[in-house]
């Protein structure tokens, strides 16, 4: 019987440790359109639309903006930054394929011939991970 009370105690506590990932995107550039994070815990699927783990936007904030990830168990994660600054929720590019809006990756930066891989931008989240990284 003890042990059920402490269970039905402890319940709350433990639905309430949710673990976030706190991303402040630095130089934004200005005030429109907003900052879009994608999070990915496969090198397979890094950098695909369809195999984007969790994600989140905000609204920009010329200077920093704070982007909060919600609710990602402990592991190990690359993310992708991108500045959408005409807000029409695409990362547009030239007839290359090249971005014309700002991208920025964890732990890593763009390469003269491409983005970066997963291994490179990987990083241990645990508990509640916080992340500066520049546009």
């Amino acid at each position: 019987m003890k042990k059920f009370i402490l269970g039905i105690l402890l319940t709350p506590s433990l639905l309430l440790a949710q673990h976030h990932i706190v991303v402040n995107v630095q130089k934004v550039p200005s005030s429109s359109g907003k900052v879009s994070v994608a999070v990915y815990n496969d090198h397979n699927g890094f950098l695909k639309f369809e195999h984007v783990y969790t994600s989140a936007s905000v609204a920009a904030a010329e200077g920093t903006t704070e982007v909060i990830v919600k609710n990602v168990p402990e592991g190990e994660y690359a993310i992708a930054v991108f500045y959408d600054e005409n807000g029409n929720d695409l990362l547009d590019t030239n007839w290359l394929g090249i971005p014309k809006e700002k991208v920025a990756f964890s732990n890593a930066k763009m390469k003269t011939f491409g983005p970066p891989n997963f291994k490179e931008c990987a990083f241990k989240h645990k508990g509640s991970t916080s992340l500066a990284i520049d546009l």
